[in-house]
């Protein structure tokens, strides 16, 4: 029988929002009841936001089914919620304590003790006391038969803009980067690569066909210097040239090789434009530039047209996720004898593209969104109160970012070292900014005194930098950073209409920014996200809005008459206590410590995995992923926190090879080499054959 998923339920439940009277019916004797009674109670308590894999309680042992799970399984989640119960004392159990805040609870009071909703929750946690763990497991695995796996849709890719640049930069020796002149990708889910977001709005067709027209003129504007046809033609009219160009350019820009279908196409498209110009090289630039505009060379079509060559599929995997960038001559080659076949083959090519410089630009991609670094370079800071910042000092910030990335990276250090780190690359200008002695080389390594106060990212300018005003720092945004992109936990926006602002500090009432903020506690709509994220950056407030050290906060209030001499500075003690609610012994005060806690953490550790994991698939994590996150991660644990074994590991999931069906049996089908084309710079006439198909 078909069962309605969860949000069929709600919309039911709140169509007939259960009257106190249903709620006393027995979970024994109705089987759904902790789907249709408790758990649309749990949903309004909004339990969900922190208890999932990407809440902010992660690391408990209550993990929320997906939005859409089945009624079967929700309530095998009810089941699993007895590991929570207290059989010798039913109203000790952590179940009943914590979302009445009986007992600490990071996320606050979410049902009232004594409410109607405290007592349904009370009777699954009976009914949960009433049955042996036999009983329940059999429960749970009969519902198990019936509520099957979730399945991942295998949605299309499309090239980002990064890897539309770097593939027309191999594939016609273009260094152009037309992209960036693409409509801006939006960050989603921490990255601008998350499939179900990847649309084809009308601005980005248009740019994609402009693009082609300029591309394919720039490639032969001076005659092929980009060596792009294989062989000398005779004429306009040499068919054997032509279809060697069409096979071999198409086979490159394709990833993979052409269809007969697809090559006759192309060639009459080819032979229309040589005849009517007199000129061979015409024939190519029409070829080129519909090429570019198909969605073959647009998208990451896999598996084939015709649901063959999937060789070509995983070099083209392989290619994107290491280096951002189309197969090479080596991978294709390995595609057609089939070495990639075996998790040896894809192992042995991984290490190879590794060794590439293009895998250092492509990592360097991923770090810049997974870190925002565009918040750094974008960011702006009142020059009176902070006239060393500038767009060339937001560069060195994040150079010196990126530098502490490559050494842990490409010297396999212990990546949690990030937090960690007792040095960095510094140029003259940040070492001034940090009160430290200069390096011997702009950006070299540079020790920290025994006595700092800064460790690893936490305490490099960029984090700080990045989430602060303009005028001042901003706890909040520094706690919301580390939340979200270091223990990949989600906080939910703040209700609407509620106002963020708080009060100003004056000469009559001088306040600190922590004493400000203290408005959030009062407030209980603001409260219970507040303080998952507030107490962390009030750990941090030792650093000013573009990193600085400080021992006190600096208040400036400004003459009402404009003139600077008038201004006054008004010094305030700090209060820089912090801690990181929901991990244990996890207070702080300054970025050492907290670094420590982070680098020590499960979570934190486990996020580095989540992360990749997001960017590498584009898309976020599934709880079909469970196993191969823990696997990723006990790798990554197991080989001493070195991040290039992180991407191996990648490619041994199976969730690389989703979607493709790797079979004995396959096509021995060729790509010609490619050849070495230059860069080159020219203008061209639009042409698109591939609305043909």
């Amino acid at each position: 029988m078909n069962r309605p998923g969860i949000r069929t339920l709600l919309f039911l439940t709140a169509s007939t929002w259960i009257a106190p009277a249903a709620w006393a019916q027995s979970p024994a004797t109705d089987p759904a009841f902790f789907a249709t009674k408790l758990y649309p109670v749990l949903e309004a308590a909004h339990c969900r936001i922190c208890h999932t894999t990407s809440g902010v309680a992660s690391g408990t042992r209550v993990h929320f089914p997906e939005a859409d799970a089945s009624m079967d399984q929700i309530e095998m989640f009810g089941l699993s919620l007895a590991p929570l119960v207290n059989r010798a004392d039913v109203s000790h159990s952590l179940i009943l304590q914590k979302p009445t805040q009986r007992i600490p609870h990071t996320g606050g009071e979410r049902i009232k003790p004594g409410s109607d909703e405290e007592k349904v929750l009370t009777q699954w946690v009976q009914y949960l006391a009433s049955n042996s763990d036999q009983s329940l497991a059999a429960l749970r695995t009969k519902l198990s038969e019936t509520a099957g796996s979730a399945v991942q849709g295998h949605l299309a890719r499309r090239l980002t803009h990064s890897q539309y640049d770097n593939t027309v930069r191999d594939l016609l020796g273009d260094y152009s980067r037309p992209a960036t002149h693409f409509p801006p990708e939006d960050y989603v889910d921490g990255f601008k690569n998350q499939t179900r977001y990847q649309g084809m709005p009308p601005l980005l067709v248009d740019a994609y066909s402009t693009a082609a027209e300029k591309l394919a003129m720039n490639a032969f504007r001076a005659g092929d210097i980009n060596n792009l046809i294989p062989c000398k033609a005779t004429g306009p009219a040499d068919v054997k040239c032509r279809d060697q160009f069409v096979r071999t350019f198409g086979g490159r820009a394709f990833r993979r090789p052409l269809r007969d279908d697809e090559s006759k196409r192309y060639a009459a498209a080819f032979s229309a434009q040589a005849t009517a110009t007199g000129k061979f090289l015409e024939g190519a630039r029409t070829v080129v530039e519909a090429m570019l505009q198909s969605p073959n060379f647009l998208f990451h079509l896999e598996a084939g047209p015709d649901g063959h060559l999937v060789d070509y599929d995983v070099a083209s995997r392989l290619s994107y996720l290491l280096q951002n960038t189309m197969p090479d001559n080596l991978l294709m080659e390995a595609a057609a004898k089939g070495e990639l076949r075996t998790v040896a083959g894809r192992e042995k090519a991984a290490r190879r593209l590794l060794d590439d410089p293009r895998a250092r630009q492509s990592l360097d991609e991923y770090f810049d969104q997974w870190l925002r670094f565009d918040r750094v370079l974008n960011s702006s800071k009142e020059a009176k109160r902070f006239p060393d910042f500038s767009l060339e000092m937001a560069g060195n910030m994040v150079e010196e970012t990126r530098r502490l990335l490559d050494h842990l990276v490409w010297d396999n250090q212990n990546f949690m070292e990030l937090f960690t780190a007792n040095y960095a690359y510094l140029s003259t200008d940040l070492a001034t900014l940090y009160k430290l002695p200069p390096p011997a080389g702009e950006f070299e390594m540079v020790k920290f005194p025994t006595d700092t106060h800064r460790a690893g990212i936490l305490g490099e300018a960029s984090f700080l930098a990045a989430n602060a005003g303009p005028t001042e720092t901003s706890p909040t945004a520094r706690g919301i950073f580390i939340r979200e992109q270091l223990l990949c936990q989600n906080v939910p926006p703040p209700p609407p209409n509620v106002d963020t602002n708080l009060p100003e500090a004056s000469e009559d009432k001088p306040l600190t920014r922590r004493q400000r903020m203290s408005a959030h506690e009062a407030n209980p709509l603001c409260a219970s996200c507040h303080r998952l994220m507030d107490p962390i950056g009030f750990g941090l407030e030792s650093f000013d809005a573009i990193g600085r050290y400080r021992e006190h906060e600096t208040i400036l209030i400004e003459s009402p008459t404009g003139k600077r001499s008038a201004d006054k500075k008004i010094d305030l003690p700090l209060d820089t206590n912090g801690e990181v609610r929901g991990i244990p012994d996890s207070a702080f005060s300054d970025s050492v410590k907290l670094g420590q806690i982070l680098s020590q953490s499960a979570v934190c550790q486990q996020c580095m995995v989540r992360q990749i994991f997001r960017y590498a698939y584009g898309r976020m994590e599934t709880s079909a992923d469970d196993d191969a996150i823990r696997q990723l991660f006990a790798s990554f644990r197991d080989s001493g926190f070195h991040f290039k074994d992180l991407l191996i590991g990648l490619i041994r999931t199976p969730e690389f090879l989703d979607g493709l069906d790797l079979k004995p049996e396959r096509a021995n089908l060729n790509v010609a080499p490619a050849v070495s084309p230059k860069t080159v710079n020219a203008k061209t006439s639009s042409s698109n054959i591939e609305a043909r198909r």
